[in-house]
């Protein structure tokens, strides 16, 4: 069977753009699977595997989120500019233009598994299942699991990284270099890392302005906008059929992801055995298999 064919092009979101591309037929009558990648600030480059989804009949929609990629890039706008409501804005606005919005699944991983959870706990009519990947329930959650994490790093590494911390010098090689036993261990455990991850990596690297002013210098050291920002209370009002997943060595830990398992009222958690933060990735044949599971369950 030949790849489902696919299309790109962006969207007016005021007076900017947002970039997307369309894998399948939107029109099929299948609920569009629309894929939120994480950063803050990333790209939909490291997901990209998943418009395979479309050759099971399930159109897929990546698109970049505001700040980064194909999307507008804003480096002079200020930390007030960047919110958690500017990307629920844009991803309303995305469904509406696309024409999609009466009739849709949602898969958010990293950040984007709290950007959807956000959208869902408001009940929009068309949203028919909801898929939070690798994703923390909040910030301050994440952050007292990021020192359990680091804890756990060979010796001296943690206390590298401490060090540049402190001394506001984590643009340093020195500190990069430190990083990468972390990401190695509880980002992508695939050595080397694949050509779709270090194509949303340097997306950052290139403009960190979206990562750096709500998240940080790294994934661990969190002193941006979002540190005290959560969407536990939130949960309780999801009201579609949740597929929770994550990895056994994921940064995104089961005390992060717990809430979410105790709060939603119809949810089901799957547990990646040999992954850490991209099992998408890491283990691509077992996470298709689940993912397509749980999508055709919402059809049945």
């Amino acid at each position: 069977m030949p790849p489902a064919p696919s299309a790109k092009g962006t969207v007016p979101f005021g007076s900017h753009q947002t970039w997307f591309r369309v894998t399948g037929d939107l029109s099929s009558g299948r609920p569009a699977l629309v894929l939120v990648h994480g950063g803050p600030g990333s790209t939909h480059d490291y997901l990209l595997n998943l418009a395979e989804l479309a050759d099971q009949g399930w159109p897929v929609v990546h698109y970049d989120q505001i700040g980064n990629g194909g999307s507008s890039h804003l480096p002079g706008a200020g930390p007030e500019f960047w919110t958690p409501e500017l990307f629920l804005d844009e991803l309303d606005n995305l469904l509406r233009t696309l024409g999609i919005a009466d009739n849709y699944v949602l898969l958010g991983q990293s950040w984007g598994g709290l950007v959807v959870a956000k959208h869902a706990a408001a009940r929009p009519a068309g949203l028919r299942g909801l898929v939070i990947a690798n994703a923390p329930a909040s910030y301050p959650l994440w952050l007292s699991e990021m020192k359990v994490l680091r804890d756990q790093l060979p010796p001296g590494v943690n206390e590298t990284l401490l060090a540049h911390e402190a001394a506001g010098t984590t643009g340093s090689d020195e500190y990069h270099a430190a990083m990468r036993f972390f990401y190695e261990k509880h980002v992508c455990r695939l050595n080397p890392w694949p050509r779709d991850y270090l194509a949303s990596f340097y997306e950052i690297y290139n403009d960190p302005t979206v990562y750096f002013t709500m998240n940080g210098p790294s994934e661990f050291h969190v002193v941006g906008t979002l540190k005290d920002w959560g969407v536990i209370e939130d949960c309780p009002r999801i009201a579609v059929p949740t597929l929770l997943l994550s990895g056994r060595h994921d940064e995104a830990t089961p005390v992060t992801v717990q809430p979410f398992q105790d709060l939603i009222p119809e949810v089901r958690w799957h547990i990646f055995e040999k992954s850490s933060h991209l099992p998408h990735l890491e283990q691509p044949e077992e996470f298709r298999a689940v993912l397509l599971e749980y999508l055709e369950s919402l059809v049945a």
